[in-house]
């Protein structure tokens, strides 16, 4: 299985140009991907630098069209027209879904700087050997620390409560109504802008143990890369943004029950169509 996550800025490249199908074109030639997360994906939000307020989701799903596009948007509004503006991210899938949450993450208040609500979308995917597996993406708080570190926590809270769900299936069925029990499996990957770096302490918190029996997230790049440091996902290109040296703050976790399936993982650092650049996972089925 082929992951990609990807801050996308709305489709806005280095080159101040709004484009989706840029996007989109960048990741096909990054792999034949089965799965693309999205982050800063944008709906009717014309204020944002380069965006004439095309919704990008739709845009998205026209130019994929044997994929399926899940929609998680922490920022829905309306628009002084009366239309809805929405802003969060995709999870994009050509693989079967069982089944898809979207989850609202932890926005305690913050006086001391501004912020937005973040969510993360949570899908189960049946993959070609017929086993269920999680992929969870999200995008966690840039100004807020003490917001960020409440996300953390709830994405820990949700790994264990997926891991509570196996034994669901040992419950009595109901079959074709809405509890019937469905796989939420404690096999999981995780990617997200996460808005830390590899030295920040919540990133050795999101890979702290969680409980007896809840397998713990495991960085992809340390699985791969042992004693590398991780390649730059920020300021690569966009040096007006980001003056400083080039860092990285977008990751790919996997539990640890499934990391000796890892194959590759790979950052692309050659394109500009967004601030940050784009991480391929390449799983074992």
């Amino acid at each position: 299985m082929k992951l990609i996550t990807w801050n996308v800025q709305w489709c806005r490249g280095c080159d101040g140009r709004v484009d989706p199908a840029r996007i989109v074109a960048a990741a096909r030639d990054m792999a034949d991907f089965d799965v693309l997360c999205l982050q800063e994906v944008a709906r009717n939000y014309p204020g944002l630098p380069g965006s004439l307020g095309e919704d990008q989701f739709e845009t998205i799903a026209s130019l994929l069209p044997d994929y399926t596009v899940i929609r998680g948007a922490g920022t829905d509004v309306i628009a002084t027209n009366g239309n809805r503006r929405e802003f969060g991210n995709a999870l994009i899938t050509r693989l079967p879904i069982v089944q898809a949450f979207r989850h609202l993450l932890p926005w305690p208040a913050d006086a001391s700087v501004r912020g937005m609500q973040r969510a993360a979308i949570e899908v189960v995917l049946q993959l070609s050997s017929g086993a269920p597996l999680r992929v969870t993406t999200t995008h966690l708080e840039y100004y807020s620390a003490k917001q960020r570190a409440a996300q953390v926590e709830r994405l820990r809270e949700l790994q264990a409560e997926a891991a509570g769900h196996d034994s669901d299936s040992t419950q009595p069925q109901k079959d074709g109504g809405p509890f019937q029990a469905m796989p939420r499996p404690a096999a999981a990957i995780l990617t997200a802008d996460f808005n830390f770096r590899p030295e920040d302490p919540l990133h050795a918190r999101l890979q702290a143990p969680i409980a007896p029996g809840v397998p713990t997230y495991r960085d992809v790049w340390r699985i791969r890369h042992p004693g590398r440091p991780h390649a730059p996902t920020l300021g690569v290109h966009d040096k007006e943004q980001w003056p400083e040296r080039a860092f990285c703050c977008d990751f790919i976790f996997v539990t640890e029950n499934i990391a000796d399936r890892v194959e590759d993982i790979v950052v692309n650092g050659e394109t500009d169509a967004s601030d940050h650049q784009p991480v391929l996972l390449d799983l074992r089925d």
